[in-house]
């Protein structure tokens, strides 16, 4: 039995909480996996895992386990990293999940450099406006906007979008240009963002002076997927609030325009989040130090009183 392989199978699956999500995330067979753990216990001379067809169930002697191969485990990446810091670049893959706007409009025009400076790293890029759990989806980080509600997650702050409240000049021309934030409760129409997990709209939000205002109201079309929030901003749908520097362009030739601009929505803070009980790799490390550099300076976006 490869003992080391076969810890890393075990704790795979109790990360990812069954044989098949384990097996996929290490790129082995599901049978192989299963048989590493098998092996494991009976070297071990105790069960760690309860199977059903259902789920997966850690016994109290498999959770005492997890927790020291898990120390072991990062014990030898970090003596395998510190000879690799020293005499290589970094290397191996990184597993990164973002927001639609942010890959298409941030991320992705940014990867390039990157891509650049640490050739040997390989980047899986998950999109999707979706919470996912890093541990049992085996992330090594998530770049996420807004407010963080997971404290046992390492959260370090890379920057603040700019925020635009803006319509097309046709949907203005038929509905008119509101004057003041209460406007928008008469007989206007809003493009909300739906928040995933709960399905409920993001409620339109202002700044003046230092006050908040906060406008809920029933929304004409709603969307969970920020991509295609916007989209239905362009097409003319109602007003929306998105990221300044996702409308710059727009804004620039003239698509949308906006509105209300003494009352521009509170900056969207913007986070990198990696587990807490984690190793945090080299190739981790330089990603999120490569962030901090680069990062705000990309979602500050245009300044829309110069976009006209």
């Amino acid at each position: 039995m490869d003992q080391l392989l076969a810890m890393r199978a075990f704790t795979r699956v109790v990360e990812a909480g069954s044989f098949t999500r384990a097996a996929d995330s290490l790129e082995m067979p599901n049978a192989t996996m299963s048989k590493l753990v098998q092996e494991l216990e009976a070297h071990l001379g105790v069960r760690l895992l309860q199977r059903t067809t259902r789920k997966v169930t850690v016994t109290p002697e498999g959770q005492d386990y997890y927790a020291k191969a898990t120390r072991i485990l990062n014990d030898l990446e970090d003596i395998d990293s510190s000879f690799n810091v020293a005499r290589s670049r970094p290397r191996g893959n990184l597993r990164i999940d973002v927001g639609g706007l942010t890959a298409r409009d941030v991320l992705i025009p940014l990867l390039p450099d990157f891509m650049a400076r640490y050739p040997d790293i390989r980047i899986d890029l998950g999109v999707a406006d979706r919470s996912v759990d890093l541990i049992s989806d085996n992330v090594d980080c998530v770049i996420r906007g807004g407010a963080l509600d997971n404290s046992s997650l390492i959260a370090r702050h890379i920057g603040d979008a700019g925020m635009i409240t803006c319509a097309t000049p046709a949907y203005l021309k038929q509905y008119g240009v509101p004057a003041y934030p209460d406007e928008l409760k008469n007989g206007h129409r809003l493009v909300s963002y739906l928040l995933s997990q709960s399905g409920r709209a993001m409620p339109f939000r202002f700044e003046q002076d230092g006050a908040s205002i906060e406008i809920k109201v029933e929304h004409r079309i709603g969307v969970n997927e920020s991509n295609g929030h916007f989209a239905a901003g362009m097409a003319g749908l109602g007003i929306v609030q998105t990221f300044m520097h996702t409308a710059g362009p727009a804004l620039r030739d003239g698509a949308l325009v906006e509105i209300l601009a003494k009352w521009r929505p509170p900056a969207y803070p913007f986070h990198v989040v990696y587990p807490q009980n984690r190793y945090v790799t080299h190739r981790l490390r330089v990603f999120i130090d490569w962030l901090m550099e680069c990062f705000p300076a990309r979602v500050r976006g245009v300044d829309a009183g110069s976009a006209r």
